[in-house]
């Protein structure tokens, strides 16, 4: 016996909205499972109904009102498009509370409002699917909260934002300054005309943040998610905006190359955070990462270490994972967190992760030779001159004493970036 349609709005028909109306409408044959009941859209709410109607969409289906389509009776599931904290955040929660399930590929929304959001889902009933929140196509969440449940997440870490990818790709393959390569990635749509989401690491905080959701079970404030590497002074710019043509030069030289790495690990009963511009060696798999490609890894015990890699942006990568939601809706698979017990309470401090022993790596300017021995996280550290200056790896130590240690030979008015090394 045939089953009615699971009548769906889509809110928004952008570059992932437009993409997910193709897969609806275009091609069902994709999406029929044999335990639920198709698709049917009913209506597309967009901010501009004649763009719409250029781009194809029957006029029929459109309308400029979102919030008529969450109240309406006729629809059976939300799919949330339209980016950005509000109303997005008005809308989702309202779809929730009438007990209709929601789909998002809104990091931000879910990030900072994840709590509120997870309470409203679990009171109502009404499933809340957010997959396409992270690295895109590839599908992480859904593993981390049924796959990988009968283990214990140890660490999850990854490139997890394309566009500061490309730029670091590039500037280490083409030695091109940031800023020159940033115009580029604008130019060819990697990049935003306001790019400060992507490049001082808010994108991969509100993604980090999802992704700790669902492997430590705890929802971490977004804003205490670091994203300033430190210098030997203080603390430097912000995701990877003071990085160098001549720093990643500088790391190539001793085997190294700079990613912008979001990583979250359990310490005790809190939880460490933070997106910080990592030096990783050249031929490991983050190394190798290139492009806009998106790279995860989950360390669980007694697994051990998984990795996935994959598109991490645009239409068709999130799409799928939006689309997968939907098909999860109508098999009524629940929410991402599948059987994970429930967050309570508010969003809670992250834990910053760099007063931890490691190496570290810097390119120190051409500096005045230095009578005596060196400070020790230094006397053996790993060095390649240049004419304009060093890059230096030191050895093991923590963050005081190598901060210490560059201090006592550099002069006063001059600062550099130390950026943590991952073995």
């Amino acid at each position: 016996m045939s089953r009615p349609p699971l009548r769906v709005a889509v809110l928004g028909a952008g570059t992932v909205g437009g993409a997910v109306l193709d897969g609806l409408l275009h091609h069902p044959e994709r999406l029929a499972t044999a335990d639920g009941p198709p698709f049917a859209v009913v209506a597309v709410a967009v901010r501009d109904l004649g763009k719409a109607r250029d781009d194809g969409l029957a006029g029929d289906l459109l309308t400029d009102a979102p919030a008529h389509l969450v109240a309406d009776a006729e629809t059976d599931v939300i799919v949330e498009l339209m980016g950005g904290i509000e109303p997005a955040r008005t809308l989702i929660t309202a779809a929730l509370s009438a007990g209709k399930p929601v789909v998002t590929a809104n990091k931000s929304v879910v990030a900072h409002h994840g709590p509120e959001l997870e309470a409203e889902s679990r009171k109502s009933g009404a499933a809340f699917r957010f997959e396409a929140a992270v690295a895109g196509g590839i599908p992480i969440l859904a593993p981390l909260a049924a796959d990988l449940a009968g283990n214990d997440i140890i660490r999850v870490r990854g490139i997890v934002n394309g566009t500061t990818n490309f730029i670091l790709t590039a500037m280490a393959q083409e030695g091109q300054p940031y800023d020159e390569v940033l115009r580029e990635a604008q130019d060819q749509g990697y990049a935003e005309a306001d790019p400060s989401g992507d490049v001082e690491g808010d994108d991969a905080a509100n993604k980090l943040v999802i992704l700790a959701r669902l492997a430590f079970g705890r929802w971490l404030d977004p804003g205490s998610v670091g994203r300033r590497p430190p210098t030997a002074r203080g603390m430097g710019r912000p995701g990877i905006t003071g990085v160098s043509d001549q720093q990643m030069e500088g790391a190539a030289a001793l085997g190294l190359t700079i990613k912008l790495l979001a990583t979250a690990s359990r310490r005790d009963d809190e939880i460490e955070a933070a997106v910080m511009p990592t030096a990783v060696p050249s031929d490991s798999p983050f190394g190798w990462t290139d492009g806009v490609t998106n790279r995860i890894e989950i360390e669980a015990d007694p697994l051990g270490t998984i990795r996935v890699a994959g598109p991490g942006a645009g239409g068709a990568a999130t799409s799928s994972a939006v689309l997968g939601d939907l098909v999860a809706v109508a098999r009524g698979l629940g929410s991402t967190w599948a059987g994970l017990s429930p967050s309570t309470g508010p969003a809670e401090t992250a834990v910053d992760p760099l007063d931890r022993p490691r190496r570290w790596y810097a390119f120190l300017p051409a500096i005045p030779a230095i009578d005596g021995d060196l400070p020790a996280p230094l006397d053996r550290a790993a060095s390649v001159e240049f004419e304009d200056g060093t890059a230096i790896r030191t050895e093991v130590a923590t963050l005081a004493k190598a901060r210490a240690a560059f201090a006592a030979i550099l002069p006063d008015d001059v600062d550099v970036t130390l950026y943590p090394v991952d073995d």
